[in-house]
């Protein structure tokens, strides 16, 4: 565990529940826009670079965004 996280901090937890209110709140919850987001940017970087296809790339950059919106 690093200094920013507190004790006992379960991220599968945390993730699970932050795609499941995206799920029912749909756009209105306020990690979807910043995850599509992300998505679509890795998206397009995917398709740019030679050896990333554009499906790794959207899962990758949703990831992120993700992991982004959780850490905070």
């Amino acid at each position: 565990m690093t200094e920013n996280e507190p004790e006992g901090r379960d991220w599968i937890q945390d993730t699970k529940e932050e795609i499941v209110g995206m799920a029912k709140g749909g756009v209105k919850h306020p990690s979807t826009k910043p995850v599509l987001t992300g998505a679509a940017i890795g998206a397009v970087a995917g398709a740019l670079l030679p050896v990333v296809s554009w499906p790794l790339g959207l899962a990758a950059g949703a990831g992120f965004a993700l992991y982004q919106r959780l850490k905070k």
